[in-house]
């Protein structure tokens, strides 16, 4: 077997066996200043003036680039950072075989520009990576977004400064920023979760994370293992297995997965979309989750059982996880005894495609239907090619990576050429606790969150005044867009407020919020939370179990996203609930 030779320079490029650690340390740690791509002649920071701006962004994908559209026309000068080549987050660097949306095309964009709604080109019922990361190029360009924007940089520090009333924010290049309004677009699923396996720099082949997918990689008749079932897992199985020579799964807690039913849209269809988008619009803005239609109000056993099942034939065919969950039945992930009967339904489903009873077995979750859930056309019946495998965790769990391969503790060694790590994501708040961001008195955010992220309205935290967070941790269980663009109205009225107060007394125009109104909020979301059956898996991203060590607990509102815009426009725009007075 041919050792890999790509450069560790390139953080989209291949793990060699020499530089599997540093590489690992540029893939998911952000690449220290010295060992940055792109930044040559850097000058240290005495050298380095200090650069005044009123709002400094940081993070370039939807959240960065809604942040910065909605403040565009305030005079406002704005600066926003990446640590990536380009704008995108996710969508840049989640380039895996079958990367997809779960998330219908019509509503996974802006619903702001309308005329760019109905003239954008999209023909599938779900968007792939590189269409997404294309229309948020061309979302940026068309309203001249770029112009603000920096990349290979890195956030080092953000400081609040108590005498100025201003952040001082360092940045790689050795700069340092003073800005009136700091705001974190880091994304909530965006610092991997690279899981420590014992030997994994002794592999003689390929190590990919599926967040940071290998430009060139090429697994043709390649020996794959790919450890991890969630939805990139789901998605890059189903896509490599006709062209791998083998490929093995290696799963631990098995997902249950719909199909999604994709397809090519109609020349009518697009016309309806385009016909009906501000009713499309207001219907998904003030629904539960957002997704573009409306969600049932009928219980599940209000219906006798032979239409119950006929009734999830129908979601099970018309595909989308999303939609199964919601669509026919309002109480799939509240009533635990409705989920028993949806999760036979699911199991039965499994049992129906796959062949072999045994990869059947492995297959089947014991859990409930209660995480995310997965969307993908094909994965089941995947495992009835003979190329496919899968390796049961519970009973066989990894004990090392050698030079050829993974070895179970069962003694069994999976001789691979490529090993895929589809471990997920430090989900919620990963990116913002690694930073150094102090607020008053000293305040280190990632201490005052020891025992899990707090927030106001996901968007603004006591004791870090004029700092706010797109989409951060307890903000709206559902379609991320429109969930970003309501955490972008908050913010944006936030600031709209502090800037007229500004120019109307010349005060500071310092926006906090109040320490009962954080605490307030998350116990409103552990209340919102109580009856729903994500929060019952205590292995969930949702809930921080993914992630050994991390604090469990509540990491959004699952109240509604009709119910989190009304509270928060009220709140930001109307009452300016929860807030300190302007000082």
């Amino acid at each position: 077997m041919a050792k890999n030779t790509h450069r560790a320079g390139d953080s989209c490029q291949a793990v060699s066996v020499t530089n599997l650690h540093r590489t690992f340390k540029l893939l998911f740690q952000h690449r220290a200043d010295d060992s940055r791509v792109g930044l040559e002649n850097k000058k240290s920071e005495s050298e380095k003036p200090e650069s005044q701006v009123d709002v400094f962004i940081v993070g370039a994908g939807f959240g960065g680039i809604g942040q910065a559209y909605a403040l565009r026309n305030l005079g406002l000068s704005i600066k926003i950072i990446d640590s990536l080549p380009d704008l995108g987050g996710t969508w840049l660097t989640n380039t895996y075989p079958g990367a997809l949306s779960d998330t219908e095309s019509f509503v996974y964009r802006f619903s702001w520009d309308k005329e760019d709604l109905q003239t954008y080109p999209w023909n599938r019922r779900y968007l792939r990576q590189p269409e997404i990361l294309a229309y948020l190029r061309h979302f940026a360009e068309k309203h001249d977004l770029r112009k603000n924007m920096e990349f290979n940089t890195e956030m080092q520090s953000a400081i609040w400064d108590e005498e100025s009333h201003v952040w001082e924010i360092k940045i790689s290049t050795g700069q340092t920023f003073r800005a009136r309004y700091f705001i974190t677009a880091m994304g909530i699923l965006s610092k991997a979760n690279l899981p420590s396996i014992p030997g994994i720099s002794t592999f003689e082949g390929i190590v990919a994370h599926t967040s940071h997918w290998p430009n060139n990689l090429d697994v043709t008749n390649k020996r794959v293992g790919v450890v991890g079932c969630g939805a990139s897992g789901v998605q890059v199985i189903t896509k490599i297995a006709p062209s791998v020579a083998s490929l093995t799964a290696f799963i631990r807690h098995p997902q249950y997965t719909l199909p999604s039913n994709d397809r090519l849209i109609t020349p009518d269809y697009r016309t309806w979309a385009n016909e009906n988008y501000d009713r499309i619009w207001e219907q998904l803005k003030n629904s539960l989750i957002g997704f573009g239609y409306v969600e049932s109000n009928r219980p599940f056993f209000s219906v006798d059982p032979s239409r119950r099942q006929q009734l999830l034939e129908d979601l099970w065919n018309n595909g989308n996880g999303m939609r199964f969950m919601v669509e026919h039945y309002c109480d799939i992930t509240t009533n635990e005894k409705a989920n028993e009967v949806v999760c036979d339904f699911l199991r039965n489903k499994i049992y129906q495609i796959v062949k072999d009873p045994e990869k059947a077995r492995k297959l089947v979750p014991t859990e409930l239907f209660a995480r995310r859930p997965i969307s993908n056309d094909g994965y089941y019946e995947t495992y009835n090619r003979e190329n496919v495998s899968i390796v049961d965790l519970k009973e066989a769990p990894i004990a090392e990576i050698t030079s050829n391969g993974l070895r179970t503790e069962d003694g069994t060694v999976h001789e691979l050429d490529v090993l895929v790590l589809a471990t997920g994501f430090d989900a919620v708040e990963g990116n913002l606790v690694r930073v150094n961001i102090v607020g008053r008195g000293g305040k280190n955010l990632k201490d005052a969150w020891v025992n899990g992220p707090k927030s106001y309205l996901g968007s603004f935290v006591a004791g870090f005044p004029n700092m706010f967070m797109v989409n951060g941790p307890k903000g709206a269980f559902g379609n991320v867009v429109p969930a970003v663009e309501a955490s972008v109205e908050f913010i944006t009225h936030a600031i709209e407020r502090a800037e007229a107060v500004r120019e109307k007394n010349g005060s500071q125009g310092i926006v906090e919020a109040t320490q009962e109104a954080e605490d307030e909020w998350g116990l409103v979301c552990e209340n919102a939370a109580k009856e729903n059956l994500f929060n019952k898996l205590k292995n969930s991203w949702f809930t921080g179990g993914n992630i050994p060590g991390k604090a469990l607990g509540v990491r959004a509102y699952f109240g509604g996203l009709g119910s989190y815009r009304a509270i928060g426009i009220s709140a930001t725009k109307d009452t300016w609930n929860g807030f300190r007075p302007f000082s």
